[in-house]
């Protein structure tokens, strides 16, 4: 008898992942389609085209439906069961979006088993290439929903977050702005997770309350599209983005195309797909009251929250894992590219040197302070190394050990003002 598993899938920048693991939680297989390198015909450097303006970016949808059909295929011919798959869910890069076609419902519905989904589906998209998360193309669009609104805390204090420039609700208004046609043409936008479900689903997949909070559109307390943001972006959005759902929802059975091409059980159950960053808070397990740090390129927080306060930092989504509380999020660019600025300078490009140094320090620096910010901060916006001593006097440089503590205690000190300020409460 086939062991029961569960496939979980992430359509990120690069690369398209799965894994599918046993009811202990153990994995049982994993494999990847790495964009650049796989599906060279579509030309993209880092999953991405980075157009003329530099400001613009996208990816080509096409990229990620032949994506999933490359690795179906590997799966099938590894041998691995799909009979045995109880149920898939999956999450998707933020932010970035997928424009339907009118009357490609029945080209996602009745598929033929026989070829290759991206070829029952190369005409369904209005736009073929996807606004995505690295886009920074629509300051416009940005300033004028927030002014239809009454201001950027205004917009924060209903959507969880001021305008930002990635967020989908100002990249549709830049669509409906400058190719009204295409717009017009659209019958359902998806977010890359929604979009991902509905290609397992055969239907348009909702979008789910915690990835929907990342579009300037969603109302976090009412879980329902903000009708004042909707009207600032385009008209008739509502119905174009269907009704959200809380983000573990079941959201019917997979679509015959996979039993009939890769024999999946017809009770296989498609869970919603959410975005990458609420997934990495379900992922990571944590409850109220904790936080996660991802120190990366770019440091991340994320924060189980009963009763948040939105803030023009930072972000405020509904809580993947429980829909009546949320979580926030912070990004903070100057995370590992600054660690590693100081400790070249400072412990000769040795890590363990950096440690070293950090232990031979006490905690709190004896008062010495700083702040360290190579390029232009998200969290706050500011720029430059800023050093002041016990006496709270500016200075221009440290002794190596004590710059290396006041980078790290500066470092952590920020995150947890600023996760205070989006209504974090510290335990004692």
């Amino acid at each position: 008898m086939a062991v029961p598993c569960y496939l979980g899938w992430d359509f990120s920048t690069q690369q398209l992942k799965v894994i599918a693991v046993d009811e202990q939680l153990r994995v049982i297989y994993e494999d990847n389609v790495h964009f650049d390198k796989d599906l060279p015909e579509f030309k993209t450097q880092g999953g991405v085209y980075i157009h003329g303006d530099r400001l613009t970016v996208t990816s080509p949808v096409l990229m990620w439906v032949k994506a999933l059909d490359m690795i179906l295929e590997k799966m099938k011919s590894s041998g691995f069961n799909f009979s045995q798959v109880r149920a898939l869910s999956g999450a998707g890069q933020q932010h970035g979006s997928v424009y339907w076609k009118k009357g490609s419902i029945q080209n996602l519905k009745n598929a033929s088993s026989k070829l290759p989904l991206h070829q029952s589906l190369k005409d369904c998209f209005s736009v073929s290439n996807s606004p995505i998360w690295m886009d920074s193309s629509t300051a416009s669009q940005c300033s004028a929903l927030e002014k239809a609104v009454g201001g950027a805390q205004h917009l924060a204090t209903i959507t969880g977050s001021r305008a930002y420039e990635r967020f989908t609700g100002n990249q549709i208004a830049k669509i409906y702005n400058q190719n009204p046609e295409a717009y017009r043409q659209t019958e359902r936008i998806s977010l890359v997770s929604s979009f991902a479900a509905s290609l397992f689903l055969g239907a348009y997949a909702p979008i789910d309350y915690s990835d929907g909070s990342g579009m300037n559109l969603l109302h976090i307390w009412e879980k329902v599209w903000s009708a004042p943001c909707l009207d600032a972006c385009a008209p008739g959005l509502e119905e174009k983005l269907g009704c959200p759902v809380p983000s573990h929802s079941v959201l019917g059975s997979i679509s015959p195309y996979y039993t009939q091409r890769y024999g999946f059980s017809p009770d296989c159950k498609i869970v919603a797909f959410t975005g990458d960053n609420p997934a990495s808070l379900a992922g990571m397990r944590l409850q109220e009251g904790d936080i996660a740090i991802s120190l990366g390129t770019s440091d991340t927080l994320f924060l189980w929250i009963q009763e948040p306060t939105p803030a023009l930092e930072g972000h405020i989504l509904c809580n993947p894992v429980d829909s009546q509380t949320y979580m926030a999020l912070l990004c903070f660019k100057n995370g590992s590219l600054m660690r590693e600025i100081i400790r070249d300078d400072c412990a000769s490009g040795s890590w363990d040197e950096f440690s070293k140094a950090l232990s031979t320090t006490v905690a709190g620096n004896n008062g010495n302070l700083g702040f360290y910010f190579d390029v232009m901060e998200i969290t706050p916006e500011a720029v430059g190394i800023h050093r002041f001593n016990r006496d709270n006097q500016k200075v221009s440089d440290f002794p190596k050990e004590v710059e290396i503590r006041a980078l790290i205690e500066g470092q952590f000190m920020a995150k947890r003002i600023h996760a205070e300020k989006l209504g974090y409460k510290v335990s004692k």
